[in-house]
């Protein structure tokens, strides 16, 4: 590698743009003819007119007006690019700086821009006093002192007594070279020395106008000779200079400077003189350091970055001397001026005189040390050399990456060369451990005092890792011979269970098999039992002569298990070979068991496909509990060993359920028989020839064992409970009831407290939406397995799905089994109670599944026990309904009826539809409420017990608990709010109109509404305002109206006949709520019932209204009510359908009758469509309940013989 030139851009025409810029060079026509062939030759051609031409230029290209009256010496250009980062420039600034024998001028380039074009520059002009000669300056931009360097400023102008600002000033520095001092430093304020052409202009502006576009004509080429004259004869007014005088310098009266040159950072700064050469800092204001001179010297800057790929890049910049070229101008690009380093490119560029393309030079970072001690950036270039290496075939670079990483000198490289090779994933395991071995016999042979101990130990244990690796993968690769697959006797012996023990837990593992869904990611190259070097290397580490696993994932120490003791756990590797390997490597016998649990427990699929591992498992953990330091010396039966309470946290804290109660099994047989083994040690030192072998030896991690089996025993049966479903459903699942149940492990069910098992239950029947009926029919499953019900129960339980039945049946007997493991924790009015809050809970977050709160108090009335069931309605009430009830109350008062589904979302937070449920499910709660109040005092609280496994069980309170610490309710005011809760939902269910429910109570009853339904209040009591009690009336006439015209509406859409009785409506019986309100809001119950009966043969459904007749007691006023409509149907049969026989009739009737018939308006009637032959039995019943002496009985005896005529 060397220094090279890399393009940066190209003229493609060097004499047209030179035209362009300074048209007043452009050749004449002639000339140009006999040069329109030749090719622009940079160095003959271009550089001495330009520079000859300057004094000539006019002063118009810059300003039209005069600067200054001097000669010109020099200017320069500088663009500074604020570079926010490598590749967006954010901002660009530019400045002309012009340097006069007494005077620097620095002009705005933007500014300078604007001005040309519409006469706005910003000048800036500043004379330079105390210098004998300038002859070069540069702008090293804006920047700001520090506090300290500002007092030190302030010191030496103003002296002791000098006083400074809050805030250092602004302002523009400049560096100067010429005589006395050979390199000054001046600096102009901001906002002082720059005033705005706007100002000069108040003296000069019509002349500067008119001079500006007077230059742009002529530009243009429209302007004439006169015109040019006038304007040079023409002198603007000077503006005066401000004076500036150096702060600081460089005096040396026999040095002169000849030329500066700023850094790529604008931190240092180049100065030639006539003797020598130095490089001084632009904040600092010192010379750093001095060179010799040399005779037609050139300086630069270079900038260079280190490419480090695992921290941040630096940037170096060099400094050049003497760049000795013959065919290259050089040219300068300088960048932005910063007080900090900013990222900078192509400071010096070198431009080719014959093609015209201008070149950067590039510097390899690792050639920019040429001296022979820079040995570190031959290493990063050994290093750099190493990296592309690898990328290439390893038959390639195998040996030359062996030389490349000892040449390498500093040991951190090495270590670096070293760890970049072994994290390569194409260098094979013989070239890996080659290399390392190389490397490490070189350190060796090295002197005692040059060895680096660290570079040497981290070989060595890399080369121990390497060894470990490839003894492991020839275990793996060599085939055993297979060992006779045990039978299931010999199975149970191995697990010390007898057969009926043995079966029940390959039933349990079976159907856990079955429902268990759970799927496990695996990709096509995925092989148990393998893993690269690569990943091996990166997991272990090791210390001193053990070996310890990093921290990783799940995934990774899964894997690291897996090339270890898969093969082993599968029969296909020695057990007894691998054990020693990895003893003798360093492992300890703890990690070792980690690592084999980790694999055991994760492929639980693997395992139960195969129970032949089962014996795998036990011969491997009877080794690794062999090996030293498993288990302490000092332990005894008495004691719990560290090794088996290990091997138990890991089975707790699985959720997969099987392999976890599998290797608990083992684990306690392993446990017993070295306990065993131990005993009759001990026990035939002192009892010679006594028979032990029908005798098993008692331990306390024998005991451990036995509560952590029925543990993981009842764990998997609730886990299998919750892992079935209905195969088919009709009925639609909300997002709620989609979400995945999180898996169980012993750990989270003694972490839930004594309702966790409960809830996890509860959680499952809530996303399989069963209803409430099925938690009794698994408890009742036994008993109806021998009768005829089976389809009875399909429909109850199914939630009206009759495709499932085989599904069902299993689900039944799953739950039954769960009743059985939890005698206590799945306690009926225990589930129901976890059921009940659970829908709550969900409804509460989608209130728009209405069904979800109705299917809560399903469970809430299934409850046997009272004080649960109060206790559980009034959390209810106080958590998810009071709040909403009170805005659905105050929305339907402020709208005096039942308020459309945009403003019920808007202030109840659901729609219409769902709020008449909510409402009437409101109703239903408090109903609830009273019920289990006054039951509650005819029986006991109940006693809540947990079952033995899990007494152990900490975590938060159950809701039963809570339940049953609640207070008891205020009746009257449970049942005050019953009363608007119904009058609520039947404003909502009827889309009743005029209402305004709170109009319907007095200021009492008003206050009362959502208080603490344990409170006293104070409630209304005696005699009511008439008014109220008006428009109560007004109310439910309104309500058994509405009821009957939605009793005729659903008869007519089933397509009934007339005689066939109505169903209820599910759960509601609106006349018998009317009659109940009837009696809380004071109004006579027999009105209600008397306008009922009308409504009821007012809307044609005589035979409901023979019915509820029995119900009223005033029936004199009824049949006077039921004459008049009696006569109504007449009156139409009569006169409005005015047939001839019809005339005839009523021309035979008596007159009294006629005229009252006439009288009567049919149009009241909702229903004329009735037989003549029903009219005729509502006549008789009129006739049945009017006494003799009533004042109507006569007209009533003229229309019985009116309907007789009618139906002959």
């Amino acid at each position: 590698m060397s220094c090279s030139l890399l393009p940066f851009c190209h003229f493609q025409d060097l004499e047209a743009a030179r035209d362009f810029l300074c048209p007043y060079l452009r050749q004449s026509g002639a000339a140009a003819a006999r040069e329109i062939d030749k090719s622009p030759n940079w160095e003959d051609d271009g550089w001495g007119a330009w520079d000859e031409a300057e004094t000539q230029e006019p002063v118009s290209l810059y300003v039209s007006t005069f600067i200054t009256k001097t000669c010109l010496l020099s200017k320069n250009l500088f663009c500074w690019f604020n570079l926010l980062s490598s590749f967006h420039v954010a901002k660009t600034n530019e400045e002309l700086s012009i340097l006069y024998p007494a005077a620097v001028v620095t002009i705005d380039g933007f500014s300078l821009f604007q001005s040309l074009r519409a006469c706005r520059n910003q000048v800036a002009r500043a004379a330079a006093s105390d210098v004998d000669t300038i002859v070069d300056h540069a702008s090293v931009g804006i920047m700001t002192l520090s506090p300290f360097d500002q007092m030190k400023t302030a010191s030496n102008i103003g002296g002791y007594n000098a006083a400074i600002k809050n805030s250092p000033p602004t302002m523009s520095q400049y560096i100067t070279v010429g005589s006395n001092p050979f390199t000054g430093f001046f600096y102009a304020l901001e906002g002082s020395t720059q005033p705005l052409l706007s100002h000069v202009a108040l003296a000069v502006a019509s002349k500067l106008t008119s001079a500006f576009f007077n230059a742009a004509s002529g530009w243009l080429g429209w302007k004439s000779k006169h015109e040019e004259e006038a304007v040079q004869k023409q002198k603007p007014k000077v503006e005066p200079a401000t004076p500036l005088a150096v702060r600081f310098g460089l005096p040396d009266s026999r040095r002169h400077g000849e030329s500066v040159c700023l850094s790529p950072c604008n931190m240092l700064a180049a100065v030639m003189m006539t003797l020598e050469e130095f490089f001084t800092g632009c904040y600092t204001r010192t010379a750093i350091r001095m060179w010799k001179g040399y005779r037609d010297a050139q300086i630069g800057w270079i900038q260079t970055v280190e490419d480090l790929h695992e921290r941040e890049a630096e940037r170096w910049i060099f400094l050049l001397l003497e760049v000795a070229v013959s065919c290259y101008k050089i040219m300068g690009l300088n960048n932005m001026t910063s007080q900090g380093w900013q990222s900078q490119t192509y400071q010096i560029c070198l431009v080719d005189p014959v093609s015209g393309s201008i070149k950067t030079v590039h510097v390899p970072f690792h050639l920019a040390l040429s001296d022979k001690k820079s040995e570190r950036a031959k290493d990063m270039h050994l290093l750099k050399k190493l990296s592309a290496l690898l990328k290439a075939k390893p038959q390639i670079w195998v040996t030359e990456a062996k030389e490349l990483i000892l040449d390498i000198k500093y040991p951190a490289t090495k270590k670096q060369a070293l760890e970049s090779i072994l994290a390569s994933e194409r260098v094979p395991l013989s070239a890996l451990s080659n290399i390392t071995q190389t490397l490490m016999d070189t350190l060796k042979n090295q002197e005692f005092l040059c060895v680096d101990e660290g570079l040497l130990q981290f070989c060595a244990n890399k080369l121990k890792l390497l060894h470990l690796y490839e003894s492991v993968s020839k275990l793996n690769s060599l085939s055993v011979q297979p060992s006779t697959p045990l039978s299931d006797n010999d199975l149970a012996k191995l697990l010390r269970l007898d057969e009926k023990e043995f079966a029940r837990l390959q039933t349990l593992l079976e159907n856990y098999s079955q429902e268990n869904t759970q799927t496990t990611i695996r990709f096509a190259d995925d092989q148990d039992g393998i893993l690269p070097v690569k990943m091996f290397l990166e997991y272990l580490e090791c210390e001193k002569d053990m070996i310890l696993v990093k921290k990783l994932d799940e995934g990774e120490y899964v894997a690291l298990g897996s090339f270890f003791f898969w093969k082993c756990l599968c029969g296909e590797s020695s057990t007894e070979e691998m054990c020693h390997t990895l003893e003798s490597a360093g492992f300890s016998p703890q990690l070792l068991l980690s690592l084999l649990l980790g694999v055991w427990l994760y492929k639980e699929k693997d395992i139960l496909d195969e129970p032949q591992s089962i014996c795998c498992l036990h011969t491997t953990l009877s080794l690794l509990s062999k090996m030293k330091v498993a288990i302490d010396e000092s332990w005894d039966s008495q004691s719990v060993s560290p090794w088996w309470q290990q091997m138990r946290t890991a089975c707790i804290q699985s959720e997969n359920n099987g392999a976890a109660l599998l290797s608990a099994h083992v684990g306690h047989s392993v446990t017993a028989q070295i306990t065993d083994s131990m005993a009759e040690k001990k026990f035939s030192q002192t009892v010679v020839g006594a028979d032990t072998d029908s005798w098993e030896a008692l331990s306390l991690d024998t005991e451990y064992w036995k509560l952590l089996l029925k543990q993981l025993e009842d764990c998997l049966i609730l886990q299998t409970l919750l892992h079935s479903k209905v195969r088919t459903r009709t009925t639609r699942v909300s997002s709620l009831q989609a979400e995945p149940l999180s898996r169980l492990s012993v750990k989270k069910l003694l972490e839930g407290g004594k309702g966790g098992i409960a809830d996890s239950v509860a959680k499952w029947i809530f996303k399989q939406d069963f209803s409430p009926m099925i938690l009794k029919l698994a408890q009742q499953k036994k008993e109806t397995e021998s009768t005829e019900e089976p389809v009875e129960i399909d429909k109850n339980v199914s939630l009206e799905n009759q495709g499932a039945e085989t599904g069902m049946e299993t689900i039944l007997e799953l739950l039954h089994l769960a009743y059985q493991q939890f005698p206590c924790s799945l306690e009926l009015d225990i589930l129901h109670t976890h059921c009940c809050w659970e829908y709550v809970v969900q409804w509460n977050k989608d209130p728009e599944e209405a069904r979800f709160l109705i299917r809560s108090i399903d469970h809430l009335r299934c409850i046997v026990n009272a004080h649960i069931q109060h206790g559980i309605a009034l959390m209810m009430w106080n958590t998810f309904i009071v709040k909403r009830l009170s805005a659905a109350t105050y929305l339907m008062d402020k709208v005096g009826k039942a308020p459309k589904d945009r403003l019920c979302r808007r202030d109840v937070g659901m729609g219409d539809t769902a709020m008449t449920s909510f409402l009437g499910s409101c109703s239903d709660l408090l109903q609830t409420l009273m019920e289990a109040d006054v039951s509650s005092d005819e029986m006991q609280a109940p006693v809540l017990d947990t079952e033995d496994a899990w007494v152990s069980a900490e975590g938060p309170i159950s809701i039963v608990e809570l339940a049953l610490e609640q207070k008891h309710i205020h009746y009257p005011l449970v049942e005050h709010q019953s009363v608007l809760c119904t009058i609520l939902y039947g404003i909502m269910r009827f889309s009743l109109k005029s209402v305004k429910p709170l109009s319907l109570f007095d200021s009492k009853g008003k206050n009362a509404f959502f208080k603490d339904l344990t409170s006293i209040q104070l409630l209304p009591s005696g005699d009511m305002d008439p008014n109220v009690l008006s428009l109560r009336q007004q109310f439910l006439m309104k309500a058994v109206s509405a009821v009957v015209q939605v009793q005729c509406t659903a008869q007519k859409a089933r397509g009934l006949p007339e005689e066939a009785p109505l169903p209820a409506e599910k759960d509601k019986d609106w006349p018998a709520l009317a009659l109940d309100l009837a009696q809380h809001l004071q109004l006579s119950e027999d009105v209600i019932r008397r306008h009922y009966v009308c409504e009821l043969y007012n809307y044609g459904m005589d035979h409901l209204g023979e019915e509820a007749i029995l119900q009223v007691h005033d029936k004199e006023v009824l049949a006077s009510q039921l004459l008049v409509l009696t006569g109504q149907r007449l009156a139409y049969a009569l006169l409005h359908t005015q047939t001839k026989e019809g005339m005839e009739l009523l021309a035979r009737l008596p007159p009294t009758l006629c005229t009252w018939l006439k009288a009567m308006d049919p149009h009241d009637l909702q229903n004329v469509e009735v037989p003549i032959s029903t009219t005729a039995k509502l006549v008789n019943k009129v006739i049945e309940y009017l006494p003799e002496n009533h004042g109507q009985y006569s007209l009533a005896l003229n229309l019985i013989e009116a309907v007789e005529a009618i139906s002959s």
